[in-house]
């Protein structure tokens, strides 16, 4: 019989969290796994470092990807730290900073460090490659060499 560690609830809280709440977009779950002092240390554009700027981020992109979901590769754990490394998934078929529905399918990484303790998920640090996905739906090209003059 296996024992589970502080290690191992703890990833199984930030997965529940991957797999419910971010890839099925079952909020009723988001309220059981973050803390109400839940505190992001790395906000995204138009939302608050709170619990309420993250489900905010999370209903936004189901909005923008209706079958926005992730694929975890890997997980590790630093004391009560999760680190996860996953790629992201969906349909563009919502407007998502300020540009309008490509129908595109898209991808793009991700590393998340989130903070569990007792049970719930009260901080989190991540990198997102933002830049990956805004170049698919059009919303990014590399700047053209400029011209020789002669």
């Amino acid at each position: 019989m296996r024992i589970l560690t502080a290690s191992d609830a703890a990833k199984a809280v930030v997965r529940r969290n991957n797999e419910e709440v971010q890839s099925k977009g079952n909020f009723a779950v988001f309220e059981e796994l973050f803390a109400d002092d839940f505190v992001d240390h790395t906000t995204q554009p138009g939302t608050t470092p709170d619990k309420a700027g993250v489900r905010k981020l999370y209903k936004y992109m189901r909005e923008a990807f209706p079958d926005f979901r992730s694929e975890i590769h890997w997980q590790l754990t630093d004391g009560d730290r999760v680190i996860t490394y996953k790629t992201y998934y969906g349909t563009h078929d919502g407007p998502f900073l300020g540009i309008a529905p490509t129908h595109r399918k898209i991808h793009f990484e991700s590393v998340d460090v989130m903070r569990v303790r007792n049970g719930k998920i009260t901080d989190h640090w991540g990198v997102g490659n933002l830049l990956s996905l805004m170049q698919q739906i059009g919303g990014w090209s590399p700047p053209t060499a400029p011209t020789e003059r002669t």
